[in-house]
């Protein structure tokens, strides 16, 4: 198998979107309406419910997180052609198992980690820390505090078939009452309950939509961490542990992280 192409709805647009991954020798590139960019080219337009990208070639893609992150899980940063059509890639189930699955069935070569953490150090970003030691595996953990739910803490080895177990699968969430305002500024047009996680604010779930799995809120804000590494050439080897993470406090930590010297490239020849 060659190519595999998922049509769905946009979660914020409520637009007819598709995402086809094909298998090719040489870089990871991203191919929409003629344009084409590699992932070092790509800038964060926006990291509000969602991370949208843009390039200097004219590509533009919103919700792009869970598709970087099943690339992160699984370690694929070549041979890989990613066709991109809509301003989404779409939400499919929500998670990111579907990519996953998808992107293991081309059979895609697996690269050792690309970032390493070299120095321990915390960053805190807007009340969130980051604190980074080294190691000689990777290890991602996550802590959660939400309302109607109590706090919750999820963590990933680095190894793919965990990551297809306990990570890809979990669903994105939002609570009831913010809706209005995410649809007056054009944000979440299409809400699907199956699969988006909607609460209400004491913890419980709107209808017709399935309750929470066991920490599936801190797992979800792991594979969106592991998203936003990836922007980066993460997930890096070595300990990261984030306490109340978010898509832009995320990344501004780790431009810090890198500016003040906690994280370093590494290069496999």
């Amino acid at each position: 198998m060659d190519q595999i192409v998922f049509h769905g709805t946009g979660l914020h647009t409520g637009a007819q979107c598709a995402v086809g991954l094909r298998r090719r020798s040489g870089g990871l590139a991203f191919l929409q309406d003629g344009h084409s960019a590699a992932l070092d080219e790509l800038s964060v337009v926006r990291a509000d419910r969602g991370v949208q990208v843009r390039s200097d070639s004219g590509l533009q893609v919103d919700l792009v997180e869970h598709l970087l992150a099943a690339m992160a899980g699984l370690s694929i940063r070549r041979d890989l052609e990613v066709q991109l059509t809509g301003p989404e890639v779409p939400l499919l189930d929500g998670g990111a198992l579907e990519i996953s699955r998808a992107l293991g069935a081309l059979d895609l070569p697996r690269d050792p980690p690309c970032l390493r953490v070299v120095q321990a150090g915390d960053i805190h970003v807007d009340g969130t820390r980051y604190a980074f030691e080294p190691g000689d595996a990777i290890e991602i953990e996550v802590d959660v505090e939400f309302r109607g739910v109590g706090a919750e803490s999820a963590r990933w080895s680095g190894d793919a078939d965990e990551f297809l177990l306990e990570i890809a699968p979990a669903r994105t969430f939002g609570y009831s009452d913010e809706a209005d305002e995410l649809r007056e500024a054009g944000r979440a047009g299409h809400v699907d309950p199956h699969a988006v996680i909607v609460l209400e604010p004491d913890g419980s779930v709107a209808p017709p939509g399935e309750p929470p799995r066991p920490a599936e809120l801190a797992r979800h804000k792991l594979l969106d961490l592991l998203g936003d590494l990836y922007l980066f050439g993460g997930p890096p080897l070595g300990r990261l542990r984030a306490s109340r993470p978010g898509h832009a406090r995320n990344q501004r930590a780790m431009r810090q992280a890198l500016e003040y010297g906690l994280l370093e490239p590494l290069e496999h020849h």
